[in-house]
């Protein structure tokens, strides 16, 4: 659904939210729970997990945190969290691997195929707070066929920084209106249109697990809402 005038042509990228857009986080984690540590709610776990981390990327935008990888930040909520779920004993080699989760999460089961149809008109990339070898490792596992992995990291700065959306453009030798960010997320389409770029909603509604539904509806100010990937490829003629 367009929800303004808006034309394809004038778009050459396409830049990619992650956790919730493109892949499910919520539904990997508590699948790894489920096996890995049965008797935890992987579902309040996980929710748990995820709410540490804006809190966290706060205190290295306020100064308090120097410059902090994001799989550094999760092994920070991870630790934290341990105690509280009945996990303190887990060993250093179980919590690393429990922290690589985020290296392990699913796609959507749209995201795929999506991505493969977008990518024939339009450079796609990622714009994640993730780190790069995170990004990386999950398009591997998962699949996703990026044609280039950006990051927070190139950028040291957090979404929704400007910052990271101006400097997207200006790895492409783009205006930023020719790039477009597409999000499950308001704040980060809202952060991204404030510098110009153009933006494109997709409906994640089971993003926080069938038990927490989201709510979908459109925005003013998107140029595109669409309900997964392969909508929003319908909607770009690819």
């Amino acid at each position: 659904m367009q929800t303004h005038h808006f034309s394809p042509d004038s778009v050459q990228v396409l830049a990619f939210d992650i956790f919730g857009t493109v892949v499910d986080w919520h539904g990997s984690i508590v699948r790894e729970m489920q096996a890995l540590h049965p008797q935890v709610d992987g579902d309040a776990f996980a929710l748990a997990w995820r709410a540490g981390y804006k809190p966290a990327m706060q205190r290295v935008m306020s100064g308090e945190l120097g410059w902090t990888l994001i799989d550094d930040l999760n092994r920070m909520i991870l630790d934290s969290l341990l105690p509280e779920f009945g996990l303190s004993h887990l060993s250093e080699a179980e919590r690393q691997h429990l922290n690589r989760v985020w290296h392990r999460l699913h796609a959507w089961p749209d995201s795929v195929a999506g991505l493969t149809r977008l990518k024939r008109r339009f450079t796609i990339t990622s714009l994640s707070n993730g780190n790069i070898g995170l990004l990386t490792n999950m398009a591997k596992q998962a699949g996703l066929p990026w044609d280039c992995v950006l990051s927070a990291e190139v950028f040291r700065a957090y979404k929704p920084d400007p910052a990271t959306y101006l400097g997207l453009a200006k790895v492409f030798n783009l205006a930023p209106e020719q790039v477009m960010l597409v999000a499950a997320h308001h704040d980060d389409l809202a952060g991204a249109r404030a510098c110009g770029l153009r933006t494109a909603y997709i409906e994640r509604a089971l993003e926080f697990g069938p038990a927490h539904p989201k709510d979908v509806s459109p925005q003013a100010g998107n140029d595109l809402h669409a309900m997964d990937l392969n909508a929003l490829a319908d909607q770009l003629g690819c």
